[in-house]
């Protein structure tokens, strides 16, 4: 049957008067879970706002001022920055920092992966727990302990270690009064501390590599050497490239046992930028200053991650080779 010109004329105007489409009905189940899932993660974001977001827009703002706790804020601008690009011991302080950090990040990767590799190797079940048990203990322990701890046991006069040191010919050793060996001792101390993190970390990411892979190796005739290097490595780089981005944001922020032990010395050797913006912040008052210093910080992690994550393209595989 032919349509009406009428029914036709409707349904060439329709399209041009824009047709009224229904409201779409909002399900009120799903109204109400959406409500909770924001009242679920309120607290959090409350926490994030207080204190990280707040804290550090607070950080940025007030290193553009000269403050002291005592007095009104006065604002000088660029006058922190100014002062801190001459600043010889803030360069100093940069200079331990980095010194430190990069030797305890390679010494992470290094003794973490190789307590990785024995603890992964078959052994009772009793002493695989006892060994990941006395690795990871000190991570534990508050710094303030190990701080105590290290300094007790290398004392010179009563520890328990240069005891032993002496009974083999190593007198008169102080490692953390020496200017050349205590930056050292810091890290060795540090090493003790947290390494249990990285090997736990390791450890799981060997526990997924595929068997199988090892087992063709085998089969081929590789060595453990090239297993390692052909299979291991390229396996684990994630697990890698994470221990070493939160190694090096943990080892950047060194201040406990340099605090305790040493006060930064001797001859400011020890002193990291985080104990220097504590001691302006906190015992000079210059709470402007220490503002800025923190700003430093933050930038100097921020490029150094981004860095990192560049970096990571060429080197972290994420295939498992299943």
């Amino acid at each position: 049957m032919a349509a009406s010109s009428a029914e036709l004329g409707t349904a060439v105007s329709a399209p041009a008067l824009g047709v009224v489409r229904p409201r779409r009905r909002v399900d009120p189940r799903r109204r109400r879970e959406t409500a909770t899932a924001y009242l679920l993660i309120l607290p959090a974001l409350l926490l994030l706002l207080c204190f990280i977001i707040g804290p550090l827009f607070g950080g940025i703002a007030l290193s553009f001022f000269n403050y002291d706790l005592l007095t009104p804020a006065k604002f000088i601008g660029l006058g922190n920055y100014r002062f801190l690009i001459h600043d010889s011991e803030a360069l100093n302080a940069l200079r331990v920092t980095l010194t430190f950090t990069v030797a305890s990040v390679a010494l992470h990767v290094v003794v973490g992966l190789a307590l990785a590799l024995a603890a992964n190797r078959r052994m009772p079940r009793a002493l695989s727990y006892g060994v990941r048990t006395a690795v990871f203990f000190p991570v534990l322990i508050s710094w303030a302990v190990v701080s105590l701890i290290a300094e007790f046991t290398l004392d010179p006069n009563f520890g328990f270690i240069t005891y032993y040191l002496d009974k083999i010919g190593i007198s008169g050793l102080n490692l953390f009064a020496d200017r050349h060996t205590a930056l050292a001792a810091i890290v060795g101390v540090d090493l003790w501390h947290t390494v249990g993190f990285t090997f736990i970390v390791l450890l799981a990411g060997l526990q997924v590599i595929p068997q199988h892979l090892y087992e063709a190796a085998r089969i081929d005739g590789a060595n453990p050497w090239r297993m390692l290097r052909s299979i291991t490595l390229p396996l684990l780089s994630p697990s890698l490239f994470f221990v070493i981005v939160i190694s090096f944001i943990g080892a950047f922020q060194l201040f406990e046992p340099v605090n305790i032990i040493t006060k930064g010395g001797p001859g400011n050797t020890t002193e990291s930028i985080v104990q220097y913006i504590y001691e302006k912040g906190f015992v000079q008052f210059h709470i402007g200053y220490a503002a800025t210093l923190g700003v430093l910080v933050m930038v100097t992690l921020l490029l150094a991650t981004l860095i990192q994550f560049g970096f990571a393209r060429r080197w972290v595989h994420n295939d498992l080779g299943d």
